[in-house]
């Protein structure tokens, strides 16, 4: 291998390896050296199989079934050895490798380290969420029964929703609960495709149907045939592409551009937007008649500012989270962090929150609480540490009948009763979930 595919290799972001017809490594990437921590010097020569000893390496070894049938194989889970260290899963593509003369001489296998997300997906289940979506509130805990509800139904889903609101999230469960979650999952951004490919992209066309269309191609809505299509940002489709859309909808059939021959396809639809469609039908943007058949099912994610008591949960989640992915071990929040997190207007949704809280653990060092001077300049203001974190969690004493007694009183209003006993209300609210109220 010459030094520029060397430096290459080592630039990607994922173990790499390559093996001879003889299944001896042959290079070994810097982040494989990471990920099992083994030195690629004292690897090389060696039989992939006597360093990784995996269970594919004795009943499905990949790059043998890559030289075998000159398919490669992707997303394959497997465990694999680590050197001084328990066996970690990971997730493996491999390919085969050619020289010159277009004969096979080895194979090639890059892979990367599942434990942190899997960690992460635990992480989501033990909290008892619902299918990757955290949501405590009213509004939030019907929009997950609807899900489940309409889950098995063919009916069109529109889901609105400003933007980092969950919209690709809600997608994902319906599908996943549906009847059709073995077929395909097919995913469109109406606003990243150029317009004038969008109906190529959408429906396929014929060969000639315009300049450098070489040969026929095959369009989402056909390839997804049986199974389901996201048309995220629906609100972006070009006028002229809505009457074929319309057409799948109410007849389930199309042409291809630059073809006569109507075909026929079964595709559930699910489409999402940021944008009002009332104000675009008002201006002529968005056909009335299409809003209506994609509106079968309509689906609204409230902004994060409007489902403010899910900010703890989220702001919890997101510090775990990062934790692992950071190696930190943060197990607590101040409490002027936590009111001025729910306080924010989050423009940004909860995506941006995700952000912030990510920037705030690489900003934490030598500490095991995130601390007011951790945040972004734009929340945090001119506020500084004070030093005294969570000073007023000892108002509260160890009077647990006393409190709940104040919140009855006070019908559950937590904001009141934090004001009548001088604390912040993420400190009442952390001092419900210590003794085990949600």
């Amino acid at each position: 291998m010459d030094i520029k595919n060397f430096s290459i290799l080592n630039s990607i972001a994922e173990g790499v390896i390559t093996v001879d017809k003889e299944f001896k490594i042959t290079f070994f990437n810097e982040v494989a050296e990471r990920i099992t921590g083994f030195e690629g010097s004292k690897v090389i020569g060696n039989y992939c199989k006597n360093i990784f000893n995996s269970e594919f390496c004795y009943t499905n070894c990949p790059i043998a079934n890559v030289l075998k049938n000159g398919k490669n194989v992707y997303d394959v889970d497997t465990l694999i050895q680590c050197n001084n260290r328990e066996p970690i899963l990971v997730r493996l593509n491999a390919a085969i490798l050619k020289d010159e003369s277009n004969s096979p001489v080895g194979g090639v296998i890059s892979f990367r380290d599942l434990t942190i997300l899997k960690k992460v997906e635990n992480l989501l289940g033990s909290e008892g969420q619902f299918m990757g979506m955290i949501g405590t509130t009213r509004e939030m805990k019907e929009i997950f029964r609807l899900v489940e509800e309409i889950a098995n139904s063919d009916a069109p889903v529109f889901i609105q929703g400003e933007t980092g609101t969950g919209k690709e999230l809600i997608a994902n469960a319906v599908q996943s609960l549906s009847k059709r979650k073995e077929n395909k999952f097919i995913k469109v951004n109406c606003s990243v495709i150029p317009h004038n490919l969008l109906a190529s992209e959408l429906f396929g066309h014929a060969k000639g149907a315009y300049t450098d269309a070489y040969k026929e191609r095959i369009g989402r809505f056909e390839f997804a045939d049986k199974g389901t299509i996201f048309l995220d940002e629906i609100g972006e489709l070009p006028l002229q592409i809505q009457p074929q859309l319309l057409r799948v909808l109410e007849h389930g059939s199309f042409e291809r551009l630059g073809e006569t021959n109507t075909r026929n396809v079964d595709v559930r639809i699910i489409s999402a937007t940021n944008t009002i469609i009332e104000e675009a039908i008002a201006k002529s943007n968005f056909r009335q008649d299409l809003y209506y058949r994609l509106n079968v099912i309509p689906i609204e994610l409230p902004p994060l500012r409007k489902r403010k008591d899910d900010i703890p949960f989220l702001v919890n989640y997101f510090i775990k989270k990062y934790s692992l992915v950071y190696r930190k071990k943060i197990v607590s929040v101040d409490d002027n962090v936590m009111e001025l997190l729910i306080n924010w207007s989050w423009p940004g949704n909860i995506r941006e929150l995700e952000n912030v809280i990510e920037y705030a653990l690489i900003k934490t060092k030598d500490q095991d609480n995130l601390c007011i001077c951790c945040l972004p300049g734009k929340i945090r203001g001119s506020l500084k540490c004070s030093g005294k974190n969570n000073a007023n969690e000892n108002i509260l004493g160890s009077d647990n009948a006393r409190l709940i007694e104040l919140l009855n009183q006070n019908k559950w209003n937590k904001s009141k009763v934090a004001k009548m006993l001088g604390i912040d209300r993420t400190t009442l609210w952390r001092r419900l979930k210590a003794i085990g109220i949600n």
